[in-house]
């Protein structure tokens, strides 16, 4: 069995491993001349962590990750504290697998360098794919070059506008949502001491929210504000822009805000898109993983991990000894329930994060409400989405 995998992000990576692990040969196709990891803070909840951990990378990983304490979400107009969520060593022994925040790069490279330590997994740089076709017995991947490269599946893992994806179902423009994202890194000793705890921060205000974590050890602190807009298109991460116009949208927010902005290296503004649910992911030898298939907007901090659970399932399918084909579509029918329900939290929590004082205040009093009245913890609400097992 060998499958070919389209694209060497997070999730393409993560297939690779699990698949090698199962005794999969894996060809994996990257267009980029070298691998390089761009954006900043990836945030790791249990569901990605335990998978992780389950390929081999839970000591390297934990020494390059931030296991914050909590996720504290606090309104802009005076500090109140709306939801405060538990994680630490509460939350590891609640979902088995604990809550950490590192570095993309440091991700990518420690999945980088299990990779070239696994046999059977052969990453080829600048190989750009420009056609996907299959037949009765394999499924071909036709390279910039005229090369066609020969598989028993080929899987896309190439992002919100993904080639396979247009390939299996047509060319679809991805849908701008109306917010851009401010994102950079701030580093801990640009900081007064003591203004940002350890945790995963989240202030909310009318029409935009801010959050901030550490990574590295604490040595940077990952920064993100998202705010309502119609102007900024630009889908690049690394695409700089003026810090005055990063502290002009948060203009009046409390210190810590303040601060972490002054402290940021290099701004970088972005457009987010995402894109309405495929009625199916995959077609006979090929099928999609990742943000190729179920993109979202990220607000939810659930990319990463649903990339590394569908990477896991896809192993599992594919070396559990159903004809391919019917083993692509179990996948799908695992994996497409899942993550519609991520897609729509994360646009829930979009609109939940952006309300005006009064309405936020009263939104997040009744979701505390309703864990009183059920008598449950406030992290139950999570148990769903953290406390995730997949079959082994």
């Amino acid at each position: 069995m060998h499958v070919i995998l389209v694209g060497s992000g997070i999730g393409g990576l993560t297939a690779a491993l699990a698949l090698s692990d199962r005794g999969v040969g894996v060809t994996l196709l990257e267009q980029a001349a070298a691998i390089e990891a761009v954006g900043a803070g990836v945030q790791l909840s249990a569901n990605a962590t335990r998978l992780l951990f389950r390929l081999g990378l839970e000591a390297p990983l934990r020494a390059a990750a931030c296991a914050p304490e909590a996720v504290e979400v606090r309104d802009r107009l005076d500090g109140a504290l709306n939801i405060h969520t538990r994680l630490g060593a509460f939350g590891e022994d609640r979902w088995g697998a604990p809550y950490l925040q590192v570095h993309r790069a440091d991700l990518q490279r420690l999945l980088l360098d299990a990779a070239a330590s696994r046999g059977r997994i052969d990453i080829r740089l600048g190989a750009k794919v420009e056609a996907i076709n299959q037949d009765g017995a394999r499924a071909y991947a036709r390279l910039n070059g005229g090369e066609a490269v020969a598989g028993d599946a080929v899987i896309g893992c190439d992002g919100i506008h993904s080639s396979v994806r247009a390939a299996l179902w047509g060319e679809q423009a991805a849908r701008f949502v109306g917010q851009a994202a401010w994102r950079g890194l701030a580093p801990a000793d640009r900081l007064p001491a003591g203004a940002v705890a350890a945790i995963t921060g989240v202030w909310t205000g009318a029409g935009r929210h801010f959050v901030h974590y550490p990574v590295r050890g604490g040595a940077l602190i990952n920064v993100v504000g998202v705010v309502e807009q119609r102007r900024w298109r630009s889908e690049s991460w690394t695409a700089e822009a003026e810090r005055s116009l990063f502290a002009a949208d948060f203009e009046g927010w409390p210190s810590p805000v303040s601060q972490l902005i002054a402290a940021v290296q290099t701004p970088w503004l972005f457009a987010i898109y995402d894109r309405p649910l495929l009625a199916r992911w995959s077609k006979g030898r090929i099928s999609l993983l990742g943000d190729a298939a179920h993109p979202a907007p990220p607000f939810l901090a659930q990319g990463a991990a649903m990339a590394i659970e569908d990477g896991e399932a896809l192993a599992r399918h594919i070396a559990g000894g159903a004809e391919l084909a019917a083993a692509l579509t179990a996948y799908e029918d695992e994996r497409k329930s899942r993550t519609a329900r991520v897609q729509a939290w994360s646009r829930r929590n979009a609109r939940l994060f952006h309300l005006k004082g009064l309405a936020a205040r009263g939104l997040f009093g009744a979701v505390t409400q309703v864990d009183r009245f059920r008598g449950a913890e406030p992290e139950a609400r999570l148990d769903w989405l953290y406390g995730y097992q997949p079959p082994n």
